[in-house]
């Protein structure tokens, strides 16, 4: 495939995307602006209680952001009255059927006009609210499909799932389907109408017994926890995902279906703005972690394949795959990670990390310098609850019995070991199956793509998609961890 064909695919296209608020998205509708301004119309489905709050938040969570920057330099005066020519905010929900657009003049004009939707819109805590995962994740795909099936001139349904959907498999992982109601757990199905029944169930009983706001979170986040761990998935973000990928497979008939699964995604690489990213994704947890002096220490084997992908690569590589199988009617299945094409150890991100902060080091609120020391990591989890046990918590259990004895005196310095203990166990409990992850993903599908793309080299460069383009200790060194320090929390 020719890039020239995926520029020229992207004229007068209207296309609607969801999730639209959030990094991929940003990336995603950035780059069509900027490669083709011929683009008819990107409908943006944004959260949104009317049209005003949805355009409102297009302008101060999308337009507003630094990733723009080249577009707005690029349109000088005219960047607002083009981006309000091309741009349509929706106000709308994926988890309510029609995903929530009430004018139906509004839907009229969205099933005449849209020929590409595009969904990027999920939760991504790991542990999040199986009742919000499920309607998310699951229903959300559904309600997606649905809505696309009604699109009278639809080419392609584009959805972006995870590579880790996989759950705990070792060894290489190939570009498969999942069948409705498979699992990863031996003689056991997944019936997601019943997993919706447990959800209301549960729900009851807690409002039955007039439980908390609070409660009733926390309830929601162990069921979640709990039913993805029966069926074999690590967490509830994985578990729904696979859910979302089965209803989308099952229901889809003849519709074109795209399902690309990204491993774990970073900072921008090149384009439009190296280093870029929104909030702590994965790996940044550790380093912000690290940053704000709340690890003292991790756990993980350095030699294991940390398979990673910048967010720019993640977007070329869903613009390629639109123009690919556009109107092809089938399904098509593509990982997108770098752990067979150029694998990347942790042992390197944490090499550049630590020269990183070894030249810039972190400054304390009193404005001293705090000198960088290497964190310790233990490769054997038995180790590392061990360590665990002695630095904090056999202390926390005296220093809780002395604070009582004193009224109280020692309640800052208990509330604050115990607070770093209680965040490295939490990363513990979420990340553990990651920090130890045997697998490679398969991209064979990926490669082909990349092989028919290199036919075009001059132009290939505007949607590069290949890893191995990337020189790892140097992209996080120069690039990502400088990003997130820079933009995670902006």
């Amino acid at each position: 495939m020719e890039s020239s064909r995926i520029v020229e695919f992207l004229k007068d296209k209207s296309i609607l995307i969801t999730g639209s608020t959030g990094f991929l998205a940003k990336i995603f509708v950035e780059k069509v602006l900027r490669v083709q301004p011929e683009v008819k119309r990107l409908f943006l489905l944004v959260r949104a209680a009317d049209a005003a709050s949805a355009n409102q938040r297009v302008q101060t969570e999308i337009l507003g952001k630094d990733l723009f920057k080249v577009l707005r330099d690029k349109h000088g005066d005219g960047f607002h009255p083009f981006v309000a020519s091309k741009l349509f905010p929706v106000a709308g929900d994926i988890v309510r059927e029609d995903l929530g657009i009430q004018d139906s003049n509004l839907r009229e004009k969205l099933w005449k006009e849209v020929g590409i939707v595009v969904n990027v819109a999920a939760t991504t805590s790991f542990d999040a609210r199986y009742d919000v995962a499920l309607g998310i994740n699951a229903l959300g795909a559904k309600h997606i499909l649905e809505f696309a099936r009604r699109c009278v001139r639809l080419e392609m349904l584009l959805h972006v799932s995870t590579a880790y959907v996989a759950g705990e498999q070792s060894g290489l992982i190939l570009e498969k389907k999942f069948l409705m109601g498979e699992t990863l757990k031996g003689g056991s199905y997944l019936d997601i109408e019943a997993e919706l029944r447990l959800v209301d169930k549960k729900k009851r009983e807690l409002r039955a017994e007039y439980a908390t706001e609070e409660v009733e979170k926390l309830a929601m986040k162990r069921l979640g926890m709990m039913r993805a761990r029966h069926f074999g998935w690590p967490n509830t973000y994985v578990c729904t995902k696979a859910m979302g990928e089965m209803l989308l497979g099952h229901l889809r008939g003849d519709l074109p279906l795209v399902i690309l699964r990204p491993t774990i995604i970073t900072s921008v690489h090149r384009d439009p703005l190296p280093g870029w990213i929104e909030g702590t994704r994965t790996i940044d947890s550790v380093i912000m972690g690290y940053v704000k002096g709340k690890i003292a220490c991790m756990f993980g084997d350095l030699d294991i394949v940390a398979d990673v992908v910048p967010g720019d690569m993640v977007v070329n590589a869903m613009m390629v795959t639109m123009a690919a199988h556009s109107n092809q009617r089938s399904e098509f299945i593509y990982h997108m990670g770098s752990s067979v094409r150029n694998p990347m150890t942790y042992s390197t991100l944490e090499q550049s990390a630590y020269r990183y902060f070894l030249e810039n080091p972190r400054v304390g609120k009193d404005g001293r310098i705090i000198k960088t020391r290497r964190v310790p990591v233990f490769r054997n989890m038995t180790r590392f609850r061990l360590y665990m046990a002695l630095r904090y918590k056999l202390p926390l259990g005296v220093l809780h019995l002395i604070n009582l004895l004193s009224c109280g005196r020692f309640a800052r310095g208990y509330n604050e070991l115990n607070r770093k203990y209680k965040f490295v166990m939490h990363l513990v409990d979420l990340y553990e199956p990651y920090a130890y992850f045997r697998g490679c993903f398969d991209d064979l599908n990926m490669e082909r793509l990349r092989m028919a793309m290199k036919k075009d080299d001059a132009e290939a460069w505007m949607f590069d998609f290949d890893p191995k383009h990337v020189d790892w200790d140097d992209y996080f060194y120069r690039i990502h961890v400088p990003g997130v320090l820079k933009y995670a929390f902006k």
